[in-house]
């Protein structure tokens, strides 16, 4: 085995990741030339993930490096990476001694932002532990409703007759509008603002946001505003959720649930705070 050369002398330190994707699969990999085993998990040498040098300010500043890999490993495809099984994976980067594996350190620990492939390889942004404060926390006051439909404020229950429907994609086109079979009885616009989820095939899992949605004779026509990162092919079964536009008369009206409404319905709307009678000099 060899080890890392450093001011003309041979050491025994070797780098090793872990991600971590949100299905719980786990994949090691190591720049040492033989595999690793610590935290119940082996740590290939085989190149499918490497890195940049690691960058990390003090304080709270942003880390700052990248990952790469090749695409013909067959721990991370092509396809797993357009799904977006990648997306979010949680990383972790050790120094590890390659001959007393628990002499090691953590040198970086955060997460896969942005991927992207050229050539049968990938780039992926690695984004540290301090990202998740440049998310805007609070309660913004506005009229329309600021909870996620289904979530745990709205409470709406989505698997309630009526809200759901599942059916086969007839059709594709542009990877974004889905022609779809047997999906009458609701409202024009009844999933706009929903969403399309796919239950089976290469694309399992995937969701898009709905667009546009309209009836056309025994047909229903389902845009997504993005594609899918996988399109999926006509046969595959498809879930269409109910959409909200956040105003208060759907959540009372469609999801009989103004209890619940997380907005605030009564605020006068800024014309009438800065006009002079109700605002201004006296």
């Amino acid at each position: 085995m060899s080890g890392a050369v450093e001011g003309g002398a041979t050491t025994t330190l070797a780098r090793a990741w872990a991600v971590t994707r949100a299905d719980g699969v786990v994949l090691g990999f190591t720049d040492h030339d033989a595999v690793l085993r610590f935290e119940g998990i082996a740590f290939r040498p085989d190149g499918g993930l490497t890195a940049r040098a690691v960058v990390q300010g003090l304080g709270l500043s942003v880390d700052n490096t990248e990952a790469q890999g090749i695409l013909s490993d067959d721990a991370i495809t092509e396809t797993d990476l357009r799904a977006g099984r990648w997306d979010a994976a949680d990383v972790r980067l050790w120094e590890v001694d390659w001959q007393d594996t628990a002499n090691r350190r953590l040198l970086f620990r955060g997460a896969l932002g942005e991927v992207t492939r050229a050539d049968g390889a990938f780039r992926a942004e690695l984004r540290g532990l301090s990202e998740a404060l440049n998310v805007p926390l609070g309660r913004v006051y506005h009229p329309r409703c600021a909870a996620r439909l289904g979530d745990g404020r709205c409470k709406a229950d989505l698997a309630r007759p009526g809200y759901r429907v599942e059916t086969v994609v007839a059709s594709v086109r542009d990877g974004v509008r889905f022609t779809l079979p047997d999906v009458q009885g609701y409202d024009q616009g009844w999933f706009e603002g929903g969403t399309l989820t796919v239950l089976d095939g290469a694309a399992h899992g995937l969701e898009g946001a709905i667009k546009q949605d309209r009836q056309e004779g025994p047909m229903r026509l389902i845009e997504l505003w993005a594609a899918t990162g996988l399109v999926p092919a006509p046969g595959a079964r498809v879930r269409l959720t109910a959409g909200c536009d956040k105003r208060p008369a759907t959540c009372r009206l469609k999801f009989q649930n103004f209890l619940n409404f997380r907005g605030f319905p009564h605020l006068p709307p800024e014309d009438w705070l800065i006009s002079p009678q109700n605002g201004g000099a006296r």
